[in-house]
């Protein structure tokens, strides 16, 4: 029996530790540690909940959009406002150029590296490559002198004695087992997605403002007025197209090519409870109108997709770094931080242990389009029926590091088809009035409570509000990587990326990538770290993984 540690846990968003105790091979323990405390729920207090979305969307500079919608959404359920439909077609365009944006980056740059050996691809023929490519999708026309391009830029790094941004990794690692011509292939796949990720950033730019945290958000609409003209909609509708071909001709088969060389990971990262809030409602009528559905999965039950029932969520934090040790609703939840020590029978992360009637939940794309699948969502059906035809499984096995990872690639064609005809749904404004007809009219109330339901890119997302004298008094998010990473509960049942864990094969105790494959398929978002816990122990292996 061994015992593994990875600290930090990079390629994400903020610091993570993972530590495993390893037995006969395989994975038989798990802790999820998040070594920081965010704070953002005390720095609300007392101040105007009209403000509160401009501060929450500091929380991450990755899901820049998502909190700040969901703290504007909590204060519209404060005071029972219906924004205008051009408003809701807007922010659904928004939140969809947040998850194609996301997911985009999680595959190609934070898990792409868990599965392609970019050192192998250096001895790579490239017109052998050329076929691989035409294998993945029989669209492409990129040729030999493209790929020898992308073979040079690749030997420039190593040759200059470092890999730059690819250092570091576990290349040669026998877990890898892609020919060097389909490691080049995918390397360039991962420049090319650069190039993307800023083209659907645009979208953000055109309808928010600007990329990171757009800022045309506001308590009963948006503020677009004057300036949604017919030439900035045209313009959207470009990026939404050209975001469409990309994860239709690039994301969609590459994830689909990469899981079929790797399909042992059908049964690896187990998930057995999802939960999804639903996101993009196409009326005013919530949830009966959400493109994706609300509803949760118990015990892998596809067809039997339950309610939610937000009465139902408590945050355990008995081995958490928070004053008390009981749970309690997120309405009625504090956030008092007191630090002891770092110790895995005891108090071990800043994240808290949010549960639904008692049970962990996995939240994020597989929660999302497994929830969709068995509400009978036509597009997500066909696209998870046609993925797991390609690779001769089951349904069961989507509840997996396989399905996980599928799953995001899924949901982003089902997102990137659905804007296009969003896209057009949207009204110029008139350019001879100075109204606001993209914002509905309100008198802020001096108190009130509301709760404000999303889902970001990563998973379910939750504001809870409660002000009085128009000042905060109490202010609780309940995050997607604080349902995926919490620690355990009051009942020590490990949260789901610690039950995920259990059971993963770990090769080489030392080079542990196995375990990263697991953890990356979650994308987990931690926010800004001040500092890092680093033990060591004579019966530890500290894995630095900085590439």
């Amino acid at each position: 029996m061994a015992r593994i540690v990875i600290d930090p846990v990079t390629r994400i968003e903020g610091h993570l530790r993972l530590e495993t105790e390893v037995t006969g091979g395989k994975v038989s323990s798990a802790w999820s540690t998040s070594p920081l405390f965010r704070g953002i729920e005390p720095i609300l207090k007392d101040r105007d909940p009209l403000d509160a979305w401009m501060i929450t969307q500091r929380l991450c500079g990755v899901c820049t959009y998502v909190h700040g919608v969901t703290s504007i959404r909590s204060v519209e359920n404060s005071l029972g406002i219906t924004v205008p439909t051009n408003a809701r077609v807007i922010r659904n365009l928004l939140m969809g150029a947040q998850f194609i944006h996301d997911h985009i980056v999680n595959f190609y740059q934070l898990h792409l590296l868990d599965w392609v050996d970019v050192v192998s691809a250096l001895s790579a023929d490239p017109a052998a490559a050329v076929t691989v490519d035409r294998q993945i999708n029989s669209s492409r026309t990129r040729d030999v002198a493209y790929f020898t391009a992308v073979k040079q830029k690749l030997g420039t790094f190593a040759g200059s004695g470092q890999l730059g941004p690819f250092k570091n990794g576990y290349w040669g690692h026998p877990a890898y087992i892609l020919t060097p011509e389909e490691n080049l292939v995918f390397m360039a796949n991962y420049l090319e997605a650069l190039k993307a990720q800023m083209q659907v950033a645009h979208m953000h730019a055109i309808y928010g403002g600007k990329n990171p945290h757009p800022q045309t958000m506001i308590v009963g609409g948006v503020t677009l007025n004057r300036d949604l003209t017919a030439t900035r909609i045209s313009e959207f509708k470009s990026h939404v197209t050209a975001a469409q071909s990309f994860v239709t001709n690039y994301y969609l088969p590459d994830s689909t090519y990469l899981l079929s060389r790797y399909k042992e990971y059908a049964h690896i990262g187990a998930a057995d409870n999802l939960m999804a809030f639903g996101e993009f409602p196409q009326s005013s009528s919530e949830p009966s109108s959400l493109f994706f559905p609300r509803g949760i999965i118990l015990n892998q039950a596809t067809s039997n997709v339950l309610a939610v029932d937000v009465n139902n969520i408590t945050e355990h934090i008995t081995h958490s770094w928070y004053s008390g040790n009981s749970s309690a609703k997120p309405s009625q939840g504090e956030t008092v931080p007191s630090y002891s020590t770092l110790n895995t029978d005891g108090q071990y992360s800043w994240i808290k242990a949010p549960r639904y009637q008692g049970q962990p939940m996995e939240v994020g794309p597989l929660a999302r389009i497994m929830v969709n699948y068995g509400k009978g969502q036509s597009a997500t059906v066909q696209q998870v029926n046609a993925f797991l035809k390609k690779l001769g499984l089951p349904l069961s096995a989507m509840y997996s590091t396989l399905g996980r990872t599928a799953a995001r690639a899924i949901e982003t064609k089902v997102i990137a088809d659905a804007m296009v005809t969003w896209s057009g749904q949207v009204t110029a404004s008139s350019q001879s009035t100075n109204s606001m007809p993209n914002r509905k009219a309100f008198t802020m109330i001096s108190s009130g409570s509301g709760i404000g339901l999303n889902e970001a890119p990563r998973g379910a997302l939750g504001h809870w509000v409660n002000y009085s004298g128009q000042k905060i008094t109490n202010y609780q998010m309940v995050v997607p990587s604080t349902w995926n990473f919490g620690p355990r509960d009051s009942s020590d049942l490990p949260g789901p990326v610690e039950q995920a864990l259990v059971g993963v094969p770990v090769v080489d105790q030392e080079r542990p990538v196995e375990l990263l494959r697991v953890i990356h398929s979650f994308n987990p978002c931690i926010a800004c770290a001040v500092h890092v816990f680093d033990p060591v122990t004579k019966t530890s292996h500290e894995a630095k993984v900085r590439f």
